[in-house]
């Protein structure tokens, strides 16, 4: 059994669930130490035991195990570490995530953002940032996850129609998720997320680079990361952050920093995702046809009870989840039967011109 300090390790977010997972781990050296990935490097892993934060490498027969289950380190992650007799730092066993938030890459590759987290901090900003689709999908992927969304809209102070934007925003996300209007520098206006960062909570930032995730880590966390503005012309952000990192605050709270996202497909089935947009999901239960698509169907309790971009969107995140769950072969199938139908609808025109 490992030993740990619990109230150091609480404050990079140890919690009970994990604690009482590490005293199950099968380790036997008294050099082991319970620590927490705080970055990912490609040459090595920094974790952190609550005071310090140094270099590792994973054990080879661990990182074979890893691969055999097609998982890999991820910040946030907790691991037991022991030194050799060199003083290299070795991971030797991994311990599950409770919760992990990861996107699906465009060829259906699965990759995690961060593991062990208790709330999100979705930061999207209020200039060329704003973007009520790309929010919906952060949202529902998070969700998806389990893991509690705060909505932060960032750059209050020089936006425009800041009021109008909020009402907009209201009206298409659920009731139920926090959002906040602020200026992500200033320590009297990111007070108003301390009911998050208690201690042992682990935070994650996602966004678009250039909304602010990095000033809101330096205000919360005193940091230091670099920030840069936003390009000319077309408003949009510069990427600042280039690794996902973990910081500590001052609270007790921690937070994992992340790159800006260009791309993000939900790591969820239809079913979880569908559950995701529940406004849709109750009106649904109303429908006429117990199939309804919210297209054309008679009956249809949607369509025009719910923002027309809002229903698209869902529906498009739908088609990726159904994608993402398909096999090699069903991916096959699909676009033979596509071309078929095209193939099929050109010869009919060319009929129609003779």
């Amino acid at each position: 059994m490992i030993a740990f300090d619990f109230a150091q390790l609480r404050l990079i977010g140890l919690q009970q669930a994990i604690a009482g997972a590490a005293t199950q781990l099968n380790i036997s050296s008294p050099a082991a130490q319970l620590m927490r990935v705080s970055a990912v490097h490609r040459d090595s892993i920094g974790v952190h035991d609550g005071s310090l934060e140094q270099p590792a490498q994973i054990l080879p027969r661990l990182l074979h195990a890893l691969l055999e289950h097609d998982t890999i380190l991820a910040v946030g992650d907790w691991i037991a570490a022991e030194p050799d007799l060199h003083g290299t730092l070795w991971i030797t066993a991994h311990l599950s995530p409770v919760t992990q938030i990861a996107r699906r890459g465009n060829e259906g590759r699965r990759q995690v953002l961060a593991s062990n987290v208790d709330t999100a901090l979705l930061v999207m900003g209020l200039d060329g940032d704003f973007n009520p689709r790309r929010l919906e999908r952060y949202l529902a992927i998070v969700l998806a996850a389990q893991v509690s969304p705060v909505v932060v809209l960032s750059k209050a102070d020089v936006a425009d129609d800041v009021p109008g934007k909020l009402a907009l925003l209201k009206q298409r996300l659920p009731p139920h998720v926090p959002l906040f209007a602020i200026d992500t520098r200033h320590a009297y206006d990111v007070a108003i997320l301390e009911p998050w960062l208690g201690a042992g909570q682990t935070l994650v930032l996602l966004g678009s680079s250039g909304a602010g995730k990095s000033s809101l880590t330096n205000t919360l966390c005193a940091a230091g990361q670099a920030t840069n503005g936003v390009r000319h012309g077309d408003g949009r952000g510069r990427h600042t952050t280039t690794a996902r990192s973990l910081h500590l605050c001052a609270s007790g709270a921690c937070i994992i920093d992340t790159p800006g996202l260009r791309s993000w497909r939900a790591d969820a089935d239809a079913q979880t995702l569908a559950a995701t947009f529940d406004d849709i999901a109750a009106l649904a239960a109303t429908c006429q046809f117990r199939d309804c698509q919210h297209a054309s169907e008679p009956g249809c309790q949607v369509r025009g009870a719910v923002d027309g971009d809002r229903l698209r969107n869902y529906h498009k995140l739908l088609r990726d989840a159904r994608r993402s769950e398909e096999t090699p072969l069903e991916r096959i199938a699909a676009r033979a039967k596509w071309k078929t139908i095209l193939k099929a609808g050109l010869e009919r025109g060319k009929d129609k011109r003779r």
